[in-house]
């Protein structure tokens, strides 16, 4: 087994923040394509080193692998520790994989301020591994805060017209459930020094506590998991803390909205698995109905409401509201099917959705519009593009063979285990989300000629960009056990948590 230093996963974080502070020092007269690539160079060497991790991870007991431990603050007991399990290994290489797609994708449609447009990527690429990686739940609130900068800023200057709306409505959800989690935080740490003598904020550490008293709802342990989950609830997003991701994506630059719907709505479920479930076990279980409950009516809900809109990205924007319920649901049957199905879920998911938004951005390069009326009959000036638009399609679909109908059968299976009523009205979407996917497929592929003409196919580039998307697609599909065999363990130590109050 090839054996990595555990500082290893401390440059994998922090090199995409070091190369784009490197950016910045380059002169601004040099040409907008130079910085595309330079950017996409250091998001690749990234790639790299977080491939080096994979190699060296065993994942056979579960534990976390590669920890690197500082003491930061010694008077509060924070440390800088980060680790990796099978949790958090795949949303990592997620990550990694992901950036240098939102880089290339920039090329031709960002001309501005592109130094400060590719720092700021970057810079969110260093936050987001950072929130994988934490195993200190206030370095955990650092990275976690540390991701809504560079997105404010990417969306408030590349944006479309409502930027600025946009931007300070992520802005604002997100830093309310942020300041909750942090109280919580803060109270965790306070029993830490009342029941064990000594501060940490280290989540090994804050395991040990036991969460006690209090009067029917009003007990520690269920107001704490509310402000973790309210937090992560808003992330995902959670019916109905979720209004403001529509807005988001419409007016984030493309880059903005497939890191949006990749990686960072993947925070929220992350975040449920990593902290909230083995922190506040029974509280988990208290709220399981109505966690379910929403989970499966966010199914229904994002399909129906996706069905009706006649843009685009707030078509696909509702369609991620729809599939990250079957996360919910799945997460919350609190079995290993579906727990595992819903982590599998939330990778088939950063695929199909980076995908789509990819491919409505190309759309609206050649056609400055997102509007679904607009296009008709592309399959026979823009076969290429349909090739692949058909395939992504399938996925989105839950087609066997794809990605996502792994993570959507074992969801529903663990959620049948469950709450039989959830699982079938949660089964439901699949009809609905085949009815919006190939409607949308229909219209802008086969349908009467639309207003666009001469609009070109792909490019190499584009190609590119799209075949490695969808060959992981069929690849989680019909290899699903190269995935959950470096997770198993990690999902068997938080199934066993919950085991015990059963």
């Amino acid at each position: 087994m090839f054996k990595v230093s555990p500082s290893l996963l401390t440059l994998t974080i922090f090199f995409p923040l070091f190369w784009g502070s490197l950016s910045l020092w380059l002169p601004n007269k040099w040409r907008a394509s130079f910085f595309c690539t330079f950017a996409f160079l250091g998001s690749l060497i990234t790639c790299i080193l977080s491939l080096f991790l994979y190699q060296g991870f065993s994942g056979e007991t579960g534990a976390f692998e590669w920890v690197h431990s500082r003491l930061w603050l010694r008077d509060f007991g924070i440390y800088y520790e980060v680790g990796v399990d099978g949790m958090s290994l795949w949303l990592i290489l997620l990550t990694t994989f992901f950036v240098p797609f939102a880089i290339l994708c920039s090329l031709s449609s960002v001309q501005k301020q592109v130094k400060s447009y590719y720092f700021l990527l970057l810079a969110l690429e260093t936050g987001m591994l950072g929130a994988f990686a934490s195993l200190d739940l206030f370095l955990f609130y650092i990275f976690w805060e540390a991701m809504l900068i560079p997105m404010y800023f990417l969306i408030g200057i590349w944006g479309g017209k409502e930027r600025i709306y946009a931007s300070m409505k992520f802005f604002l959800y997100t830093l309310v459930g942020s300041l909750l989690m942090l109280s919580a935080i803060f109270y965790l740490g306070y029993e830490q020094v009342v029941q064990a003598g000594y501060h940490s904020m280290k989540f090994s550490d804050l395991l040990q506590l036991k969460l006690e008293g209090g009067y029917f709802f009003l007990n520690p342990q269920n107001l704490l998991f509310l402000g973790f989950a309210l937090a992560f609830a808003i992330k995902v997003p959670l019916f109905p803390f979720h209004t403001w991701l529509p807005d988001a994506h419409v007016q984030a630059p493309t880059a903005g909205s497939v890191i949006l719907a990749s990686i960072l709505l993947k925070m929220g479920g992350y975040g449920f698995l990593r902290f909230a479930f083995p922190l506040f076990p029974q509280a988990v279980m208290y709220f399981q109905p109505l966690f379910m409950g929403l989970g499966a009516f966010a199914i229904v809900y994002g399909a129906w409401i996706a069905l009706a809109q006649t843009d685009m990205k707030k078509l696909v924007a509702y369609s991620s509201v729809s599939h990250m319920g079957y996360v919910i649901l799945g997460l919350f049957s609190l079995n290993e099917s579906g727990m595992m199905g819903a982590y599998y879920q939330m990778l088939n998911h950063g695929l199909t959705a980076g995908a789509l938004f990819l491919m409505v951005g190309m759309l609206y390069e050649r056609s400055h519009t997102r509007e679904i009326a607009a296009f008709g009959g592309l399959a026979r000036v823009m076969p290429w593009f349909c090739v692949f638009f058909f395939l992504v399609t399938l996925s989105a679909v839950a087609l066997p063979g794809t990605s996502s109908f792994i993570g959507e059968f074992l969801i529903l299976l663990g959620a049948w285990q469950t709450a039989p009523f959830w699982s079938a009205l949660g089964a439901s979407g699949v009809i609905f989300g085949a009815v919006y996917m190939l409607t949308f497929f229909e219209k802008v592929a086969l349908g009467p000629d639309g207003k666009q003409k001469g609009m070109g196919d792909l490019s190499l580039r584009e190609i590119g960009l799209l075949v490695p998307l969808v060959v992981a697609i069929f690849s989680m599909g019909f290899c699903p056990n190269f995935f959950f065999s470096k997770m198993k363990s990690s999902f068997g130590r938080t199934q066993q948590i919950f085991q015990k109050h059963f």
